[in-house]
């Protein structure tokens, strides 16, 4: 059963989006006519709207990087950058890696749309120039409960198509559940193809080895 259809008239406010009328649909998707609160008018998707995926004409994001650049200083720093690239691919469709997070519905948490509080979290959380910012659950959104400091090679090892193991009525990648446990994920990747029963696998205590083990 098909849900109802919205209703949505004319002076509905979203965000900074006032309607103005609605546009004829495009591939299937309901679009509106908005005006910003800055005077801009601008053709939306109607779950952008009602998602909250789009507030503003741009305005708004505008104004939190202007805040926080004259606030922190940091603008050319590379967190800074990671945390505009966190938005961009989030809030803005033009970003060519929209589809694949704020496409999906993944957004930021609300906490972390001050750069203060994100600069924080990556400082207390280990954060290096050599590591980017990963999220745990890769359908999840980005926040403090949701994301870790990864090398680009563990980053790979977490995406959409990364083999999946339940265990405990939980599912992890490889990568996750060796550190969940405190075994490197070489150990773990190791014992299973020897043929190690999964809760060993993941239990067991690890010890020193010379050898070494490539995971695929």
């Amino acid at each position: 059963m098909r849900g109802r259809r919205l209703v949505v008239n004319p002076g509905d406010k979203y965000g900074r989006f006032t309607i103005i009328n609605e546009l004829p649909k495009m591939g299937g998707r309901r679009y509106f006519l908005c005006k910003c609160d800055c005077g801009n008018v601008k053709s939306v998707r109607l779950d952008d709207l009602t998602s909250g995926n789009i507030v503003s004409c741009g305005c708004y994001n505008r104004e939190i990087s202007k805040k926080v650049n004259t606030k922190h200083g940091m603008y050319e720093k590379r967190l800074y950058r990671i945390w505009c690239g966190i938005k961009g691919r989030c809030f803005n469709p033009n970003n060519t890696a929209y589809h694949n997070y704020g496409g999906r519905g993944i957004t930021i948490c609300e906490e972390w749309l001050d750069f203060k509080n994100f600069y924080d979290w990556a400082i207390k959380n280990e954060y290096k120039d050599n590591l980017t910012i990963e999220r745990i659950d890769v359908n999840g959104n980005y926040g403090p409960s949701n994301c870790t400091w990864a090398t680009m090679t563990e980053q790979k090892q977490n995406t959409r198509k990364a083999k999946r193991i339940e265990f405990n009525g939980q599912t992890k990648t490889l990568r996750q559940w060796a550190k969940h446990y405190g075994i490197h994920s070489s150990t773990l990747c190791r014992r299973l193809k020897d043929g190690w029963d999964l809760e060993k696998a993941l239990t067991a205590p690890a010890y020193s080895l010379h050898r070494r083990s490539v995971c695929k």
